[in-house]
């Protein structure tokens, strides 16, 4: 039984991280009857082990659930529950474009953050229809009027329709529900026209293979039915067409305005574009949809597996976590001192952190991480303009021009009796400030700042100086000429690759001395003595010594005084000690790579 257009509702649940979007989708798939009480548990949407454990989404789900208004008539409401760190916002716009509303969740005690002005944006610069909604009323913190004239005041939407409500007690979700039928746009379609489709997101199943997440525009989609994906050009048959309730559910057909998947019998990923329009291979469309812009990876760093024989093992692994994550890169690469690895590429350090924990829980490889750092542009002398990720392949400085790096804006919001000490980390990052404003007692300031300098540890420090009240959220602008240099670090006189960085030459010295004096506590002593340098160039900047074992070669001898013979015993071991040294290979163990990143950290 197919249903009219006019009675489908497709919206997107946005918000800042942690302000209830999971626990209220829980509430809405509940009243809705979309699983049983037994069924039910929460974030019920939150598939993966590793985003129950940490209570954040990372994937957006969707589900489509039927309603039966106040008035009697019966709706279909296609929900899409997204994730709300700075990280995920591809997930967020991908999942935006396939509906024709939103939902914003608000903190009632918290109020606007940096993430939900970021989200907002988003919904609103392809015109969706939202609806505020003040979720948490049942604490005591809770100011509903606040919250209300904030929205007003730093987001700009009207708030006289705002919803309060509280995820946990369920109080507020009929007048949701009421709300999203009244209020949001049903979507608009010919279900006589030629299929046009959106291929909103793409995910491998072990059993089906690659599964196709919809949403049909015009036209209808069921089984058997020939398709063409117009990207590549590719023709395939449609195996399975279903809906996700939350639990998948087989249906004989998709009509213009609906969401649900379909599986083709496509074993590899790259073949399903997202973004792409999917048509009828009988009845071509003359022209496709403008799709998105695909994901940028923005920080990159080395993957290696600390034992050598897991490097296949890491290669498997990576592979499989491509199938279902599209926005991160990889590439191999070898370096002399870890050996064989991978160059990564992620969309921030959140997503770089809960990849690695996957690969090391899901695969069982223990990782060593190198330093994460961004793109540079390098301009070389004869007009050639070549991206860096990997610091250790820097040209020769006599090469180059100069040297490009990304700068990104940064919004932060903070109750203000943190505002100095913030706008002090953002100076002494390099940053621009740009504009200051308040809503109430809550300061609004942006910074332009380089995103090599925020991209260890900003989001950590930011949160423990203003003990978790202020949020921040950032996007990349553009890239500026910065005064950037190459630091090596020497071992032994040897260069270790995996340590070089890219850095800001006036912090160079500072940054040298501490990552030398760091590895002289956790490189192990040797029967010879070890010099630990920084290097800029040619020139040393910073230096520390790690003493070498000295045994006593004088104990068997009695007597006292200066003889011939405790000489030539004393020159006989500082010439093997020479020649241990020159030969000699110092073992850099793997607490040394991951202390020089903690010193990035503490830096900064």
């Amino acid at each position: 039984m197919s249903t009219e257009i006019d009675n489908i509702r497709n919206f997107a649940i946005i918000a800042h991280i942690d302000h209830g979007k999971s626990t209220i989708a829980d509430r809405i798939i509940h009243k809705c009857g979309g699983l049983s009480d037994r069924e039910m548990k929460s974030q019920v949407l939150d598939s993966m082990d590793i985003e129950r454990e940490r209570g954040i989404t990372i994937k957006a789900q969707t589900v489509k659930l039927n309603y039966k208004s106040k008035d009697g008539k019966t709706y279909i409401l296609n929900i899409i529950d997204t994730p709300g760190h700075v990280d995920f916002s591809y997930e967020v716009s991908r999942s935006l474009y396939a509906c024709e509303g939103s939902i914003l969740i608000v903190d009632s005690t918290q109020g606007v953050e940096a993430q939900t002005l970021a989200n907002v944006y988003q919904a609103l610069d392809i015109n969706h229809e939202i609806i505020p909604v003040l979720n948490k009323i049942d604490l005591p913190a809770s100011d509903i009027d606040r919250t209300n004239k904030q929205i007003e005041d730093v987001i700009g939407i009207d708030t006289s329709n705002a919803v309060p409500c509280s995820g946990k007690t369920g109080e507020g979700i009929d007048e949701i529900l009421e709300q999203i039928i009244h209020t949001l746009p049903g979507p608009k379609g010919e279900k006589d026209q030629k299929l046009k489709c959106l291929l909103v997101d793409s995910w491998y199943d072990t059993y089906l293979g690659v599964v196709i997440l919809v949403r049909v525009i015009d036209g209808k989609i069921k089984n058997n039915m020939k398709i063409k994906m117009m990207s590549t050009n590719q023709e395939y048959f449609v195996e399975k067409v279903g809906v996700f309730t939350p639990k998948p559910k087989d249906v004989d057909e998709l009509n213009s305005g609906e969401i649900g998947f379909i599986t083709t019998g496509i074993k590899i990923l790259s073949e399903t574009k997202v973004g792409d329009t999917i048509c009828d291979a009988s009845k071509p469309l003359s022209e496709s949809l403008p799709g998105f812009k695909p994901s940028k990876p923005v920080v990159f760093c080395g993957l290696f597996p600390v034992d050598s024989s897991e490097y296949q093992k890491l290669k498997d692994g990576l592979a499989k976590l491509k199938l279902n994550d599209s926005s991160f890169s990889f590439e191999p690469e070898s370096s002399s001192a870890l050996g064989l690895g991978f160059r990564c590429g992620f969309l921030g350090l959140l997503h770089l952190e809960i990849v690695t924990e996957r690969l090391e829980r899901e695969f069982d490889i223990n990782l060593l991480t190198t330093t994460p750092g961004v793109v540079y542009k390098i301009h070389m002398n004869n007009g050639d303009i070549k991206d860096l990720q990997n610091p250790s392949s820097l040209p020769d400085p006599s090469l180059i021009k100069f040297i490009e790096e990304p700068w990104i804006k940064a919004t932060i919001i903070t109750p203000d009796q943190y505002l100095g000490p913030i706008m002090k980390i953002c100076q002494d990052k390099r940053g621009i400030q740009t504009n200051l404003s308040y809503s109430g007692s809550r300061a609004v300031v942006n910074y332009e700042l380089p995103l090599n300098e925020i991209v260890f540890d900003f989001n950590d420090r930011l949160k423990s100086m203003t003990s978790g009240y202020a949020s921040f959220d950032y996007e990349i602008i553009d890239h500026r000429e910065g005064d950037l240099v190459k630091m090596g670090i020497l071992v032994n006189t040897e260069p270790v690759d995996a340590l070089a960085m890219m850095i800001h030459k006036d912090f160079a010295q500072k940054t040298g001395r501490e990552v030398c004096e760091k590895l002289k506590d956790l490189i192990p002593r040797h029967n010879f003595m070890i010099p630990v340098q920084a290097a800029i160039g040619g020139k040393i900047i910073a230096r520390e010594t790690i003493k070498g074992f000295k045994k006593d070669v004088l104990t068997k001898i009695h007597g006292g005084g200066a003889t011939d013979r405790k000489r030539k015993l004393l020159e006989k071991q500082k010439k093997g000690k020479a020649r241990a040294k020159q030969f000699g290979k110092v073992e850099i163990p793997q607490e040394a790579f991951i202390g020089v990143l903690k010193i990035n950290k503490d830096l900064k």
